[in-house]
């Protein structure tokens, strides 16, 4: 071998060796993705634990974190501010701790910036939004994200390769009133999280967003907030709007197969499961807990009795080789 290409095969070696990750691969632990974290200055602090039964946990900032931030400024700040303290507070510990951004959706661009940041020089899996971006002086105006002023932050998150996880949130008033002031007990995640991201969801298929950026990772927790368990009544009913103008050219169960991942955070009902495993496959759905709303015992001793309608190569998937093929941790 000539001197030349021994220095290049060194070059290459030398280039792996600072970029790629190095995380905790036990080989049997879990990954972990939609566990919540904040600063006081919004929430009071929530402590991260680590549990060695998990290799990673992908850390977020708790909902509503900035998308519940109405100024434009302000939330744009925050966002940075938070991205650099959890920055510095997983670095000494990047093996076992990974991060999603928060970011401002005010502006598709800005967004778009503070993504390109926090994915390059802070190291973050990718981001996660607590829903719609509220805004205006009386909170009265909501920003979603699937209007083509959007295509500029989905072009990023394609040119980025990373994974855009969207977690419910607690509606504004005067819609929570409006909604749920007949029966308060509705209010979160036992109707309305799921009732609410549900039609952000859908909105980003029946706006053609997939059909933009066909790359797109979307990640939806809570075992896909329904939407899977109802195909064929969406994909059914979606049909009669097509001669009404809806520019979605696919249905949203192609969209699940194609760019959609579901995770199992806070909802560890084995039947059902089972039943997004024949309708959506393993391969589209990852573990989760929903820490701290969630305790992480809970989660760990219900994926560990999956071992009973699971194959050993399916529960390993489930628990990380999923993550591990979106995150990309072994690239």
């Amino acid at each position: 071998m000539n001197r030349p290409f021994q220095l290049l095969l060194l070059l290459i070696h030398f280039c792996v060796s600072i970029y790629a990750r190095v995380w905790n691969d036990t080989g049997t632990g879990t990954i972990v993705l939609e566990e919540a974290w904040t600063i006081p200055e919004l929430m009071g602090l929530i402590s991260y634990v680590s549990f060695p039964s998990h290799s990673i946990m992908v850390l977020s900032c708790a909902s509503p974190c900035i998308q519940g931030i109405s100024d434009p400024a302000t939330a744009g700040a925050m966002a940075v501010h938070v991205n650099n303290v959890l920055a510095d507070r997983i670095s000494n510990s990047t093996h076992r701790f990974g991060a999603f951004a928060a970011l401002s959706m005010h502006n598709a661009s800005e967004a778009a910036a503070e993504l390109k940041r926090a994915v390059e020089e802070l190291g973050f899996f990718g981001v996660l939004v607590n829903d719609y971006q509220q805004s205006g002086e009386n909170n009265d105006t909501l920003i979603f994200y699937d209007q083509p002023e959007f295509d500029v932050f989905w072009q990023m998150v394609t040119d980025l390769d990373v994974p855009v996880y969207f977690h419910p949130r607690i509606n504004v008033n005067p819609i929570e009133t409006l909604l749920y002031g007949h029966a308060p007990w509705l209010i979160g995640p036992a109707q309305e999280f799921a009732a609410t991201l549900s039609s952000h969801i859908i909105g980003l298929c029946t706006n053609g967003v997939f059909d933009r950026f066909p790359k797109l990772k979307i990640i939806v927790g809570h075992l896909g907030e329904r939407i899977p368990s109802d195909f064929d009544r969406i994909d059914t009913q979606l049909l009669k709007q097509l001669p009404l103008g809806m520019p979605m050219l696919l249905n949203v169960t192609t969209y699940f197969h194609r760019n959609l991942y579901e995770t199992t955070s806070g909802n560890f009902a084995t039947s059902l499961l089972q039943f997004h495993k024949e309708t959506l496959g393993l391969d589209r759905i990852l573990y989760s807990i929903d820490y701290p709303f969630v305790e992480i015992p809970s989660g760990t001793v219900w994926v560990n009795g999956l071992d009973e309608v699971l194959t050993r190569e399916e529960l390993s998937f489930l628990k990380r080789g999923a993550a591990i093929k979106l995150l990309k941790l072994n690239d």
